[in-house]
């Protein structure tokens, strides 16, 4: 006896105009329609007369497929339906296991549908843009373990992540397990869409963020989708961009920043805490990039604000001179945003009267240096990558009402009066700081830190080196 065979159709997610071309001509040609009842009313139409529709009913996937091959072994061609995509949490991988299984030569023909992520994505407008997973919350035949350890992956990797299965009338606790474990990694801001019944009668179309989805409003009829770091919402839509915009925008700068700007997202997306203010984030994401350390993200102490504030001092002309500590620090400061600005850079430490004083008083020079920069700029921006006496001395000048600096960057580094000269500044609440705890620090670090605050205007975008 000829054998039949089986066709796996994907029926898309529950709307006639989401049948494709090949599924609709597999359905009418095919002497068994095998699937879960509620499905047959979307192929009903379909059908040629005299075609027979056996429904298996719900959770009897198994039991359905073994209907199918003895059918098939019968000489009928068999048309399994699924809904979505056969192939996605679907039929076809089950046909094909008990195909092995029972060494079967009927032949098998898996035939795409529309997912429904991929119907709720074009609802929602564009989130599917870039790299994505999918993942079901449903731990019936996987443990709860492996799903946990995938979602931390998704959430780690910034895929943007469609969720199928997130509650049930069983499983009530997982979706908010996913969102405390997204928000460990991504920004409580993130867009996240969701749609109910998608492609059917009471679809419900529905935006919000990673922080104020309530996983209250979601049932087992719909599908969930958390966008990445570049994801956002424009006139009501949810987009992923693919990166043309940004190529283009690339392409403008030179080799040197288009190297920086790849650094930069590469550190972003590494950092273990996502949720902190954009100031910081700049400032810290210099940090890290000029010294590979990650540790920077316990070691930078940023004033609230202050990132912020500083720059808008600057951009108003209420800051024209910046002081360092040494030559190496004022020689990291990028000179092409001194001179939009209109910032001059000073440094005492080879003026013959730091050098003079340094040896009346015994001194460091660079102590000396401080005193005479407070005389000349009390008001001045000073910076700190190298010297901890000059740091301190500062600090004294400021504690006696000589110096009110408009802020300060302290990122001495070495092991002598080091931390303390970092602590001495911490009480002067009313002056912007940035600090780089403990021994750590440098002259590199410093002046980083320092064009970290006059590109600010950057930070929005995640463009750094403008003028590298």
């Amino acid at each position: 006896m000829e054998q039949g065979r089986i066709i796996v159709a994907g029926i898309g997610p529950g709307s006639q105009q989401d049948i494709t071309p090949a599924v609709l001509q597999a359905i009418h040609d095919s002497d068994v329609i095998i699937g879960y009842n509620y499905y047959f009313k979307f192929i009903e139409e379909n059908l040629r007369p005299g075609t027979r529709c056996i429904d298996t009913g719900m959770k009897r996937e198994k039991a359905r497929a073994e209907q199918a091959f003895q059918l098939a072994e019968l000489g009928e061609d068999v048309c399994i339906i699924s809904s979505g995509d056969a192939g996605i949490y679907g039929m076809a991988p089950l046909i094909y296991e008990m195909k092995r299984e029972r060494n079967s030569d009927v032949e098998v023909v898996v035939l795409p549908g529309i997912s429904a992520f991929q119907k709720a994505a074009s609802l929602l407008g564009a989130p599917m843009g870039h790299d994505f997973c999918v993942i079901s919350l449903s731990d019936l035949l996987t443990p709860w373990a492996s799903i946990e350890k995938r979602i931390i992956a998704a959430a780690e990797a910034d895929f943007v992540t469609a969720v199928y299965n997130p509650k049930s009338e069983g499983r009530y606790w997982e979706l908010y397990r996913l969102k405390k474990l997204f928000l460990q990694s991504r920004s409580p801001e993130t867009p996240v869409g969701y749609v109910r019944q998608a492609g059917r009668d009471g679809q419900v179309i529905c935006e919000t963020t990673l922080a104020d989805l309530d996983p209250e409003e979601i049932d087992m009829f719909t599908i969930v989708i958390i966008g990445n770091s570049q994801s956002y919402f424009y006139d009501n839509h949810f987009v992923t961009p693919r990166g043309y915009y940004a190529g283009e925008k690339n392409e403008k700068a030179g080799i040197g920043q288009q190297i920086m700007i790849e650094s930069f997202h590469t550190i972003e997306k590494e950092l273990k805490n996502q949720n902190i203010p954009l100031g910081r984030k700049w400032a810290l994401l210099h940090a890290i990039h000029t010294t590979a350390d990650f540790e920077m993200e316990n070691l930078l102490h940023v004033d609230e604000h202050a990132v912020e504030n500083l720059y808008r001092l600057f951009v108003e002309k209420k800051i024209d001179t910046i002081v360092t500590d040494v030559t190496m620090a004022a020689s990291g400061i990028r000179k092409g945003a001194l001179q939009r600005l209109g910032v001059e850079v000073k440094c005492y430490l080879s003026d013959d009267r730091a050098i003079r004083l340094a040896q009346e008083k015994g001194i460091t020079r660079t102590q000396a240096g401080i005193r005479i920069a407070v005389d000349e700029h009390p008001n001045a921006f000073f910076v700190f990558g190298n010297a901890p006496t000059a740091l301190m001395e500062l600090c004294t000048l400021i504690h006696k009402k000589y110096a009110c600096p408009s802020g300060i960057i302290a990122a001495p580094v070495g092991f002598v009066h080091v931390c303390e000269s970092k602590h001495m500044v911490k009480p002067f609440t009313w002056i912007p700081k940035i600090i780089v705890e403990g021994r750590k620090g440098g002259s590199n670090l410093a002046a980083t830190l320092t064009n970290a605050v006059l590109c600010y205007d950057d930070a929005q975008y995640l463009r750094p080196g403008r003028d590298v």
